[in-house]
Formats: structure tokens, C-alpha cells, sequence
């Protein structure tokens, strides 16, 4: 793992959430890349609810090894306090649908959940121009977070004005009639970003005619999710 020292921490949105960066952040990537492309995408399935592509195990001595060389810098980024770091888990992921085969909830923003605990760790391991990722603030009720208790009113709204305006087949990329994007971090090779699972983002896939299902040269990223928990 390269030196913490040379991330950063950007603040999103309105709500001023924190959002690490972290190029060259491990010291063989190729490695991974070789994985994937050998045999983790070998029986292949399609991710379900709001992954567009394919999902593969990754190799857990990089997972643990990743999660433990930045708890440190998630612990003082975002504040946490008398929480105990839990359970992790990851995929090599590849984006490899069709703008046309996206069902509507791959067309707009999401969150993975509610909990302010959960992490995700997003890995690029692609060239810059397959696509970093973007975040939202829902215009209508200024969301930029969901919470338990936010997240029933979202829905509400969002149902209706997707019923009356529904997304083109398409690829989020930028402002639409319902969200408005706040950041946006490009990918590079070996770049790492780190975010509440509880955002509003989606992926900036703007050439998505370049994706491809070869691990070698589509759009293949690890993505780590990573749960604290309250000590007793």
C-alpha cells in the first residue's frame, strides 16, 4: 500500500461529505488485473439490483490487507468514534451493459444503504476514459444522504417523478430533471476513493460504447464494502 499521506479528503455537496482519494494505491495492480482476467470472471453471472455488469470474487489477502492499511485514514476522515471495524466484503466488478439494457433503477442514482457505518472502497483498475463516479443531490428534497428516516419520503417523490418523466435508456451523466451532480472523481489506474455507502452516486460512464466484457480492457474495478459496528 503506497502512503497514506498521499490521499486526500474532498467534501461533496451541500452536506460536505467526505470523500478520500487515493492514487497509486497499492503496489501491483497488474496482479489484480491478472486475476480477474485469468479465471475470476470464469463462470459468469450479471450483478443484480443496481450493478450493470458482471461480478467475480476477489482475492481476500488484498481485501483484508486494503481494509486494514486504510481504517486509520477512515477512522479520522469521517469522524468515527468508539466503533469497532467489521466484517468486509468484495467483488471485481464490469460494467458490460448496453445503454439500452439498463433496467430504470440502473439509470439513476442509488444509494447501497442506510447505514452511516457501511464504506464503500471503489478500486479503478481501467484506463481513465471507461468512467470514474459521480454524486447527487435528489432536487426535489435535497438529498444528498439517505437516512432510515429519509429514505421512505425519497422514495415517495422519486416514484412519482419517475412515473411522470422517466430517464432515457442511458448512462447518468450529469444533471437530469430529478438529480443534480455535485462531484465528480475521475478514474485513473490504481486510483481509490472511499465514501459513505449512503450517498447518492452512480458511475460517469460517458463512452460506454467502450465497454468491454475482457477484463484486460473494460471497465473493471474492485469495490469493498466495509462495515463498523458500536462496541458493547
Amino acid at each position: 500500500m503506497s502512503a497514506i499521506a498521499a490521499a486526500r479528503v474532498d467534501h461533496v455537496g451541500r452536506e460536505c461529505e467526505p470523500l478520500i482519494v487515493l492514487d497509486e494505491a497499492v503496489a501491483d495492480p497488474g496482479a489484480l488485473v491478472d486475476v480477474a482476467a485469468a479465471d475470476a470472471f470464469g463462470d459468469p453471472t450479471l450483478g443484480d439490483n443496481f450493478y450493470p455488469g458482471r461480478l467475480a470474487p476477489a482475492p481476500l489477502a488484498y481485501v483484508g490487507g486494503l481494509v486494514r492499511a486504510l481504517d486509520p485514514l477512515i477512522r479520522q476522515a469521517f469522524g468515527l468514534r468508539d466503533v469497532g471495524l467489521g466484517r468486509a466484503t468484495c467483488n471485481f466488478s464490469l460494467v458490460t451493459l448496453a445503454p439500452a439494457q439498463l433496467t430504470l433503477a440502473q439509470r439513476i442514482p442509488h444509494v447501497d444503504t442506510v447505514d452511516p457505518l457501511q464504506f464503500a472502497i471503489l478500486h479503478y483498475l481501467c484506463a481513465p476514459r471507461l468512467g470514474g463516479t459521480a454524486f447527487y443531490r435528489h432536487r426535489a428534497t435535497g438529498y444528498e444522504t439517505l437516512t432510515p428516516e429519509r429514505l421512505d419520503p425519497y422514495r415517495a417523490v422519486l416514484d412519482r417523478e419517475l412515473a411522470q418523466r422517466p430517464p432515457p435508456a442511458a448512462y447518468i451523466d450529469g444533471d437530469t430533471p430529478q438529480f443534480e451532480q455535485t462531484h465528480r472523481v475521475e478514474a485513473a489506474f490504481n486510483r481509490l476513493v472511499v465514501y459513505r455507502s449512503r450517498t447518492l452516486h452512480s458511475g460517469h460512464l460517458a463512452e460506454p460504447h467502450a465497454l468491454s466484457p475482457d477484463p484486460r480492457r473494460g471497465r473493471l474495478t474492485a469495490n469493498i464494502f466495509v462495515t463498523y459496528g458500536h462496541r458493547a
